[in-house]
């Protein structure tokens, strides 16, 4: 395939670049600001991890990695069970589980992935990352339902009635009706604003190893994993290039991996492919590898203005929450869209056991306890998921692969 990218010159691969970055910047920072750090340090792993990435890659994929919604969740609950430092040590672990799969690509191949993890497992899965979210959401929106049902409903108009690149930035449209409506209400607080300093380093902080984070955190990355092949198929289609081929799946992935690796060392969420930005590359037929470099490089300029940091920190919690009733429902349809697309049958007892138990055991919040291993949530649905479908008689469909951050 060719690419039909168009020659630019550096100037206009600047401005097209800095777009790329604020159609990503909405959901690159939300995901700090709801697990509680600062969204500067989570724009600092976005650009270097995105540069890590096109060093492995040999510049040849126009990517850019941002924050995963599907470790928002579990991230929460391991927060709250082992501490954020603890945390991150399984972070930096689902860096090494990505790595490591990169290896396994290369000596077996895609098909084993599909295999081991198909749409009955992966599906539902998915629907349990943004299900799990919905009390999150309706919690942090009912402070004022009038700002959170204000900044929900702009982005849905945004994400169903725009067209061309704003189409593609509903988080971003929500969360700026939602703070001009703040601050026509009077319930914007701006002393996070006056009290940043114009130019200041993000807040990094070590992991410290603990293995019951990393137990708990490494079967989350069954779902992130799927999703990143997929990531890789849509950008190629794009491109009309066949990056499974060249550079290969198994440097897409390590570059992933790595990536996350980093941002866990040094305080950060993990990373992931956006598809607004590969929606972006569509809509401009920009494909050019150097453009999501200078997009890269603006997140880490971004990342050292204070002042960014400090408006991120102003957002009214009511804002938040509108755009979770639609973001953390959107990825549940993403998760039945999965099923769907892939036509898993369920008048197969076996496909319905499977996804049953998923669903009630990650929804539920289940969890086993061995001394000092637990395993819970989302990482124990997902765990369960792919026991029963090795173990139950008959072979469920390969997953179609979907994205989804």
């Amino acid at each position: 395939m060719k690419n039909s990218s168009p020659s630019l010159g550096l100037s206009k691969q600047v401005i097209i670049g800095i777009q790329f970055l604020f159609v990503a910047f909405g959901a690159t920072v939300l995901v700090p600001l709801l697990v509680g750090i600062n969204p500067s340090i989570a724009l600092f792993s976005a650009g270097v991890g995105t540069l890590i990435f096109h060093l492995i890659t040999k510049g040849k994929v126009p990517v850019f990695l941002g924050s995963s919604f599907a470790f928002i969740a579990p991230i929460t609950l391991a927060t709250e069970k082992f501490g954020w430092a603890g945390t991150l040590s399984g972070l930096v672990a689902v860096g090494i589980v990505y790595s490591l799969m990169s290896l396994l690509i290369k000596w077996r191949g895609v098909g084993f992935i599909k295999r081991i993890f198909p749409s009955v497992v992966v599906g539902p899965v998915i629907m349990v990352i943004g299900l799990s979210l919905a009390s999150v959401g309706v919690d942090m929106a009912k402070g004022n339902w009038i700002i959170s049902g204000v900044s929900l409903l702009s982005a849905i108009i945004a994400v169903v009635y725009f067209k061309g690149l704003l189409r593609l930035i509903p988080v971003f449209v929500g969360i700026i009706v939602g703070y001009v409506l703040s601050l026509i209400l009077g319930v914007v607080d701006f002393s996070p604003i006056r009290d940043a300093a114009w130019i200041a380093l993000p807040e990094f902080t070590m992991p410290e190893f603990n293995w019951q984070a990393i137990l708990f955190m490494i079967p989350v990355a069954i779902a992130p994993l799927i999703e990143h092949v997929g990531d890789i198929y849509a950008v190629g289609a794009v491109a009309e290039k066949d990056f499974i081929k060249e550079p290969g799946l198994n440097r897409t992935m390590l570059g992933d991996g790595v990536a996350t690796a980093f941002a866990g060392l040094i305080g950060s969420v993990p990373n992931t492919t956006y598809s607004e930005v590969t929606g972006a590359i569509e809509l401009t037929k920009v494909t050019d590898p150097k453009v999501l470099r200078i997009t890269a490089i603006t997140a880490i300029v971004f990342s050292v203005v204070g002042k960014v940091s400090g408006f991120l920190k102003s957002i009214p919690t009511e804002v938040l929450g509108g755009i979770m009733l639609l973001l953390f429902g959107m990825i549940a349809s993403v998760g039945i869209k999965t099923l769907t697309e892939s036509k898993a049958d369920f008048h197969k007892t076996r496909n319905m056991v499977i996804v049953s138990v998923i669903l009630t055991v990650g929804i539920g919040g289940a969890s086993i306890e061995l001394g000092s291993f637990s395993l819970a949530g989302i990482g124990l649905a997902s765990v369960i998921g792919v026991i029963l479908n090795l173990i139950l008689p008959g072979q469920s469909k390969p997953v179609e692969m979907e994205e989804v951050k």
